[in-house]
C-alpha cells in the first residue's frame, strides 16, 4: 500500500537518528554566510538542521514540513543548540503567511511531480523583490546513484526545469555538478546535484 507523504516522512523521522545529520547543508551554509541577516523561510525543513544553523547566526527563521516527527526533532535540535525557530506542520500548498522573506532555502526539497511547479512558484510569492533563493537538489542523473534522493526521475531536476519553475529569478549561480555527500547516513557518497542562487526580479 502506498503511503501518504506525511506518513512516509513521520516514519522516516520517527527515530532517534537524525537521518541527514545535524549540520547544515554545505552549499546552504556557504551562501547564507555571505548575506546580511534577516528573515528566512525554510520549506520542507524536516529535522531542522538548516533552520537551527540559520537561527544560530541570528536569522529570524520560519520553517515548515508535513511531518510532526520532523518538527519534534527540529525543536529538540534547536533546544540542544539553544536557539529559537518558528516551525509549522503544514503542506506546501497550504502554507500561508503575511511575512515577506529575504531568503528562501531549499535543500533537497523534492515535491511530487504533479505539484512541484505550482509549489515552487507559490513559495516565491513569500520572497521580497531582491530576495534570494538558495537551492540544492538532486539532478536527473542521481537516479543511477544510491547516495540518496527519490527513485522517481520526475521528482529530480534538470537545469531546464529549474529555469522554468523559477522563472521569476535571475540566477547568480546555476550549475549541475558531481559532489561527495556526507549528510548523516542517508545522504552519503557520490551524488549528482543542481545548485543555484537566484535573486527575485
Amino acid at each position: 500500500m502506498k503511503k501518504y507523504p506525511a506518513e512516509f516522512w513521520n516514519e522516516m523521522y520517527g527515530t532517534d537518528e537524525f537521518r541527514y545529520g545535524t549540520n547544515p547543508n554545505t552549499f546552504f551554509k556557504e551562501q547564507l554566510d555571505k548575506l546580511e541577516i534577516g528573515n528566512i523561510l525554510l520549506p520542507a525543513e524536516g529535522e531542522g538542521r538548516n533552520a537551527v544553523y540559520a537561527a544560530s547566526k541570528g536569522w529570524n527563521v520560519v520553517a515548515f514540513d508535513i511531518s510532526t516527527e520532523g518538527k519534534q526533532k527540529a525543536l529538540r535540535l534547536s533546544k540542544e543548540k539553544n536557539v529559537s525557530i518558528g516551525y509549522e506542520v503544514t503542506g506546501v500548498l497550504d502554507f500561508s503567511t503575511d511575512k515577506k522573506f529575504d531568503v528562501i532555502g531549499l535543500s533537497y526539497v523534492h515535491f511530487p511531480a504533479e505539484i512541484r511547479k505550482s509549489a515552487n512558484q507559490g513559495l516565491l510569492q513569500f520572497l521580497k523583490p531582491g530576495g534570494i533563493v538558495i537551492f540544492e537538489g538532486f539532478a536527473k542523473a542521481q537516479i543511477e546513484k544510491d547516495s540518496g534522493g527519490p527513485k522517481d526521475e520526475a521528482m529530480l531536476f534538470s537545469i531546464e526545469e529549474i529555469k522554468e519553475e523559477f522563472s521569476s529569478l535571475s540566477f547568480q549561480i546555476l550549475k549541475e555538478e558531481s559532489i561527495e555527500l556526507s549528510e548523516g547516513n542517508h545522504h552519503k557518497g557520490k551524488a549528482e546535484v543542481i545548485r543555484f542562487v537566484g535573486v527575485k526580479k
